[in-house]
């Protein structure tokens, strides 16, 4: 939560501020270590970014620039303090000056820069937070920073390729769906007309024409009354379908599976779906590969110990399977196992995972053994990415023509049909 406080300092002063905090305890701990006495706290509600107001985000190419000039200053011997002001002062992004103008004063206070950080998860995430900490620890910040730089402008660039490869079909389905229900609305009602002063009233059309006919009827004329019997409980649905019905009944499923999913067990149940299916299955566990491997070979490469490393990567990864077999092998590496052995019997990971893992193990180089699976599998992941959008253009382009054809075989049949049967005089 976000919290507005006015303290008094040591010397008297009395300053107001705004940070981020679980709750009003932990506030008060964070301000006592920073020798504040606070005299009045108030929980700021968080407000939805607008039109009119920057967004209370970060993008990634903002935080890779941060990082790596806040390594080069840093290597530089420039004090923390004077180099986070720097940055704050030269950032594009409004919102991370806000943040590092705040980190700058807990700095100045006393405060690790790895827990200034953690009050910012929005910007810093879990990874982030305990590689500076390892590297405040270690006394090798800069060489972590350069680290975390990378390791951001990675996993930005494979977000910009599924960017990149989802933008097509979503534009042509859009388009495909608008365009149907202009057809709907604007041109099968007129085309209805046609068809009933050609062949009369009880015209007698395809099955697939009427279906077409009534869908663009429900659009045009939603029967409301129908409604009246889901208020009242009576259970009295008319045979044919209802537009608005549908809509609400939809948008209702759709609200109660978005609850559902943010729930622990629904996310876990959510992702254990994803990985069953076909394509998606391929890409998600590839991406999870490569991002478990990026982040644990930085993660002991700066000092972390393997216990700590699992948990942070396992967060990191984004599968709330995944991070439980990695939890389940935390366990088995704290009884007295190696690594690879719960990773060799994980029905996601690969076998060259737990064998690469071995070797990293018996020669002491983890780091270097997972850095080079990570760059094979973002490989992997990116000629994977380029393959699926050059087949998802063909695909699309058949699926629209076939949507079309049958729209027109649909209105165009009956038409000619009922053509040929006006006599001729």
């Amino acid at each position: 939560m976000r919290y507005t406080y006015k303290a008094t300092t040591k010397d008297g002063r009395v300053i107001t501020g705004t940070t981020e905090a679980i709750n009003q305890q932990n506030l008060l701990t964070l301000l006592h270590k920073q020798g504040l006495k606070p005299l009045l706290i108030e929980n700021e509600k968080k407000k939805r970014a607008s039109i009119f107001g920057p967004a209370k985000k970060v993008r990634l190419q903002d935080l890779v620039i941060f990082t790596r000039q806040l390594s080069t200053m840093i290597s530089a011997g420039v004090p923390l303090p004077r180099s986070l002001s720097a940055l704050a002062s030269d950032s594009e992004s409004i919102y991370l000056r806000e943040v590092l103008a705040s980190v700058t004063r807990d700095i100045e206070s006393g405060l690790p820069l790895a827990d200034s950080f953690a009050k910012y998860p929005d910007v810093f995430n879990e990874v982030y937070v305990s590689m500076v900490k390892a590297g405040e620890e270690g006394g090798i910040l800069d060489q972590i920073l350069k680290r975390l730089a990378l390791q951001v402008e990675l996993d930005s660039s494979i977000r910009k390729k599924i960017k990149s490869a989802m933008m097509y079909p979503i534009v042509i389905l859009t388009i495909t769906i608008i365009a149907f229900f202009g057809i709907m609305l604007f041109i099968m009602p007129k085309i209805e007309k046609i068809i009933y002063e050609l062949g009369g009233p009880h015209a007698k059309l395809p099955v697939y024409s009427q279906i077409l006919l009534d869908f663009s009827n429900e659009c045009v004329h939603p029967s409301i009354i129908h409604l009246i019997p889901l208020i009242n409980k009576i259970p009295i649905i008319s045979s044919t379908p209802n537009l608005i019905l549908f809509l609400i009944i939809f948008g209702i499923i759709f609200i109660y599976f978005l609850k559902y999913i943010k729930t622990p067990q629904g996310k876990y149940n959510f992702h254990a779906a994803l990985l069953k299916m076909p394509v998606i299955k391929i890409i998600i566990l590839k991406i999870a590969i490569a991002r478990f491997s990026r982040t644990f070979a930085s993660l002991m490469g700066a000092g972390v110990t393997v216990l700590d490393a699992l948990e942070v990567t396992g967060a990191a990864i984004g599968n709330k399977v995944i991070e439980a077999e990695l939890k389940n092998a935390a366990k088995e590496v704290q009884n007295g196992k190696a690594l690879s052995e719960p990773i060799s019997k994980s029905p996601h990971f690969p076998p060259i995972v737990a064998q690469m893992l071995l070797v990293g193990e018996e020669t002491g180089q983890i780091d270097q053994v997972l850095a080079k699976i990570a760059d094979f599998y973002e490989e992997e992941v990116s000629v994977l990415i380029d393959g699926l959008a050059a087949i998802i253009e063909p695909i699309m382009i058949v699926l629209l023509g076939a949507g079309v054809g049958l729209i027109a075989a649909s209105v165009m049949g009956p038409i000619a049909n009922l053509t040929k049967q006006i006599p001729s005089n």
